[in-house]
């Protein structure tokens, strides 16, 4: 397995100061806006940001938590029980802005999801998508609203967000397993395409 580390804890503090101050520019009356993390990285990422609008602006927004295993389409089609965890919205989200907040945004699938979710407890104003890393392959047309950051990636690649309360260090890596030696893009078959038989 190889491991690539893309932002560090410094480069994290960084965005997540510009995404705190991003989150507030569109609004004539911040007071409207509402955080949500989604589960589980989602959380942590979002109350970094809450208590960053806190010291600097002397405001802490309202903040839940949401999750969505139920709502996934591919919900049923996994074999094993997933873990759910904790949903908690602890205000009114009639008329709000709400930024929904994940750590990695990759088909699309799980923000939808969390659309989902999030109507069945009312209908808020406007709902917006923050993710600290879009690595692409969108299968839904859905979009981010503030990004930390683009990193393209394979498919066969896997972004890791970490926390430091789950995690022990605050950092982004691109984590890929080796290819098989037989693969077709295996950099030893390129190098040398059309090896000559031995005599």
């Amino acid at each position: 397995m190889k491991r690539a580390r893309i932002l560090s804890g410094e480069d994290l503090k960084r965005t997540y100061l510009r995404l705190a101050h991003q989150f507030l520019e569109p609004f004539d009356d911040p007071q409207s806006l509402a955080l949500i993390g989604m589960q589980t990285r989602g959380v942590y990422i979002g109350q970094r940001i809450s208590s960053i609008i806190e010291d600097q602006f002397g405001w802490k927004p309202d903040f839940g938590m949401l999750d969505v295993t139920f709502y996934r389409d591919d919900f049923r089609t996994k074999g094993s029980m997933p873990e759910v965890k904790a949903s908690e919205i602890p205000f009114d989200i009639e008329e709000r802005d709400i930024i929904l907040i994940d750590d990695v945004f990759y088909t699309g699938r799980t923000v939808r999801s969390a659309m989902d979710a999030l109507m069945g407890y009312g209908r808020p104003r406007s709902i917006r998508f923050c993710c600290v890393v879009d690595r692409g392959h969108r299968e839904l047309p859905v979009m981010a609203d503030y990004v930390g950051k683009m990193i393209p990636t394979h498919e066969r690649e896997e972004v890791r967000v970490l926390v430091e309360e789950l995690d022990g260090e605050d950092a982004v890596y691109v984590v890929s397993e080796p290819l098989n030696p037989s693969h077709p893009l295996n950099p030893s078959l390129q190098s040398n395409p059309n090896p000559r038989p031995s005599p």
